[in-house]
């Protein structure tokens, strides 16, 4: 019978969690490519479904309403937009900044399901973007 040393499991859980975190880090904030190849950074979403409407949450706090674009497509919605940062002042000085300033932009892949949009406001820093789903005949 083979001698396990308890300590280089609890090393690899423990890379194994740092790892994840990482992941879940890149996944939020994650850096990508418009077709304008600007950097941009993706917000983080939830989406809440109820019998006849989809409810997309994209956290954008400090965003300006006027600065936020959604397109519903067939298929996707598509949120993009500027968030400016607070270091306009030539005499700032940053401390930290650890909140993505700059262009975004999140594709929710939805499906092929012709999902229409009925309205989108902000709330709560979050720009809540609601769908309606098409009806059970296929017709949106």
């Amino acid at each position: 019978m083979p001698f396990h040393d308890p300590t280089a499991w609890m090393w690899a859980e423990a890379c194994n969690m740092i790892e994840r975190a990482d992941r879940l880090q890149r996944q939020f904030f994650q850096l990508g490519q418009t077709l304008t190849h600007r950097p941009v950074w993706e917000p983080p979403i939830d989406i809440v479904e109820t019998a006849t409407t989809v409810r997309v949450l994209v956290a954008l706090p400090g965003a300006a309403p006027e600065q936020e674009h959604v397109t519903a497509g067939e298929a996707a919605v598509t949120v993009s937009g500027e968030r400016t940062g607070p270091f306009t002042a030539p005499e700032c000085i940053v401390h930290r900044a650890e909140i993505p300033y700059g262009r975004f932009e999140r594709r929710i892949e939805l499906g092929a399901h012709g999902f229409r949009l009925l309205s989108k406001q902000l709330e709560n820093g979050c720009l809540v973007i609601e769908l309606a789903k098409p009806n059970r005949l296929g017709q949106p």
